[in-house]
Order: structure tokens, then sequence, then C-alpha cells
């Protein structure tokens, strides 16, 4: 594997969960009746209101920030505030029941990428402090 650096690793998976994400909503609107189902303004037996959906924003407004601030932060922001969105992002990406296998199999890459990133903002070090040397 080439190497780079953390915070450009750390930054495609939250691309790479985010395009799942957006992927997975998108199939859904052509499976048989979702449409329908949408118009009624009900959704798995919940009434879809305004609040539900800012919520819903607010939600996908944490995987959609890490991509940049993984790359713009210093590594003693960066990795707790990955932490946090990790363990946000990680709990709201279970899509209602029914699930099928599409919404299984994105699940699964989700996951996998979400434990990636965990795994890499934990074994994270610090950059090497490089002395300011003048040589005359």
């Amino acid at each position: 594997m080439r190497p780079a650096e953390t915070h450009i690793k750390l930054a495609a998976l939250w691309l790479f969960i985010l395009l799942n994400i957006i992927f997975r909503d998108l199939h859904q609107f052509v499976m048989p009746g979702f449409l329908e189902t949408i118009m009624t303004g009900q959704f798995n037996g919940m009434e879809i209101t305004a609040e539900l959906m800012l919520i819903g924003g607010m939600v996908v407004s944490v995987p959609i920030s890490m991509v940049p601030l993984s790359l713009v932060l210093e590594r003693r922001f960066a990795r707790p505030l990955t932490f946090v969105a990790a363990l946000i992002t990680t709990v709201t990406m279970t899509p209602p029941a029914p699930i099928d296998l599409d919404d299984a199999y994105h699940l699964a890459l989700q996951l996998i990428a979400m434990a990636a990133i965990v795994v890499m903002a934990w074994r994270w070090k610090p950059a090497p402090i490089v002395a300011d040397v003048h040589y005359t």
C-alpha cells in the first residue's frame, strides 16, 4: 500500500462512508412503492416532519464535516473529534427495518470503513518535533 498521511486516509474513509450513505438512499427511490409511501408523509410508521428532516440533515452533516476537518485540523483536535463523529455516525447509520440486501451490503461496507477510521485514529501518532537548527 502506498504511504499516505493519516489525515488524508481519514478524509478518504469519511468520503467513502458518505458516498455509501448517499448511494443507498438514492437506491431506495427506485424501490417499488417507496415514493408513494414517502408522499403520504409517513415512513415506517413515523410521520415525516420538518423537525425530523432537520435532525436527519444534522446527522448527515457529521460525516460531511469530517471530510474537510480531517484535512485541516491538527491531530490534537482531529483525533478526539474523529472518535465523537464515529460514535454519532455509527449509531445513526443503521437503516430502519425492514433491511433489504442492498441496505445490508452498504451497512457492512460503512461499518468496516468506520472500524478502520477508529483504529487509524487510535493509532495516530503525533508528528515528530523537528528542531530548528541553523548552521553557520
